[in-house]
């Protein structure tokens, strides 16, 4: 699992577990439109302890199948640094720097990451913060879709499912599973895989079983943006 997608992981489990102060985000995915210039997101704290926190905006990339994060000024996220008290909210307004159209959909994160609260030493030396990942995207000048190509590649680790997006917009993937020339269904997750950026290439090391025959023609399913979608998968021998 990528670092990112542990940082999905911990956001969409941020209501459970690390600690009782976890705040509520809404919206979870952040949309400019061509035109649009500025929008927000509401932090609320339901807890009894105020929550602090850093507020930064990264552009989102993908090189050799793997997420990237890059620092940016692009976006332009205010207040930096947050202090939501107990039972309250907090808006954080994101402003874009340009509005100069480009041919493909752009891709940020923006990241909120915890902080301790002034004076507090951690428990038996040991502190734990959550972060939280909310995606943003910024529309291309022109409508487009995602296009994907499906490869199943067999590496040392294991096997790897790689996918290209020759579209200008991101396919967003979830529900994956793998239908064999002979009707065996494997499924490879049951939630989000994670994402295939424009222009770009994901790839994600997939649960198949060590002996699995892929003879004949492989489909793949799966949620695509959440839209059902099915297509042909190019397996690749051991190389």
């Amino acid at each position: 699992m990528s670092a990112l997608r542990r940082t999905l992981a911990a956001l969409l489990c941020a209501g459970g577990a690390a600690h009782a102060a976890s705040l509520q985000i809404s919206p979870v995915t952040i949309e400019f439109g061509t035109d649009d210039t500025a929008t927000g997101i509401t932090l609320r704290n339901p807890g009894g302890r105020p929550v602090y926190g850093q507020v930064r905006v990264f552009r989102w990339d993908q090189a050799d199948g793997q997420d990237t994060l890059t620092p940016t000024q692009d976006l332009l996220a205010s207040p930096p640094l947050i202090e939501v008290g107990t039972q309250s909210e907090q808006l954080i307004r994101v402003v874009r720097a340009s509005r100069t159209p480009a041919g493909a959909e752009q891709t940020y994160r923006l990241l909120i990451d915890e902080l301790p609260q002034p004076g507090e030493a951690p428990a038996n030396g040991v502190s734990i913060r959550l972060r939280y990942s909310i995606p943003v995207f910024v529309e291309p000048a022109t409508n487009g879709a995602p296009q994907l190509d499906w490869t199943l590649l067999r590496g040392n680790g294991g096997w790897v499912l790689r996918v290209r997006n020759g579209g200008t917009r991101r396919a967003q993937l979830a529900s994956v599973e793998l239908v064999t020339g002979d009707g065996h269904t494997y499924p490879l997750t049951q939630g989000l895989l994670g994402y295939a950026l424009a222009g770009r290439t994901g790839q994600w090391s997939v649960p198949l079983p060590a002996g699995v025959a892929l003879g004949g023609t492989v489909t793949v399913r799966a949620a695509v943006n959440s839209q059902p979608a099915s297509a042909v998968v190019k397996v690749e021998p051991p190389g």
